[in-house]
């Protein structure tokens, strides 16, 4: 998008605000990692840790401030996901990730990831400089939600609808009305 998507508004509602009241809704502890997060977004602020500027950077960051053994990872950019598909994937079998795969592919920043075993894997990575999330899934005991399993989590099949560019924007919109 060439901003900080945290602050971009649907419906009057900037994203990383509804991103994480959908959190709190049913989540202890809510961590908003890195960007500069609207002051009404609820959760604790951690800045991204050092490294290159890359997705797994905010994983690591993520999983280094949370508390929890399953850590529900979330990116600002998902503003049609539902309670119904994270509950979802919280309610799975167990795993280090558990990720959504649609059609565009496995969604790793809308995932369930097991924190020890996962952050010690993510920062192997990140010190490699190997920043692919694809490639930290591969290396995990990951459990894919998708088909049938995802169509019942999300039947209109927009929850992982992410904002992108200017057209992705529309797109959501559009969708929201």
């Amino acid at each position: 998008m060439g901003s900080d998507k945290t602050r971009l508004e649907l419906a009057g509602v900037p994203l990383a605000v509804k991103a994480a009241a959908l959190l709190t809704d049913f989540l202890e502890d809510v961590v908003l990692v890195g960007g500069d997060p609207p002051p009404e977004a609820p959760g604790r602020r951690v800045p991204d840790p050092e490294g290159p500027r890359c997705a797994l950077r905010g994983l690591v960051g993520a999983l280094e401030a949370a508390r929890g053994e399953r850590v529900v990872v979330l990116a600002t950019d998902l503003p049609l996901l539902t309670p119904d598909l994270v509950l979802g994937l919280i309610a799975q079998p167990p795993a280090d990730a558990v990720v959504p795969r649609d059609a565009e592919g496995s969604h790793p920043l809308c995932a369930v990831y097991r924190r020890v075993p996962v952050l010690a894997a993510a920062r192997a990575q990140l010190a490699e400089d190997r920043l692919a999330l694809r490639a930290l899934l591969e290396a995990l005991d990951t459990r894919f939600v998708e088909g049938d399993a995802l169509r019942a989590l999300d039947p209109d099949g927009d929850a992982l609808l992410n904002v992108n560019d200017e057209a992705d924007l529309a797109r959501v919109r559009a969708v929201v009305g």
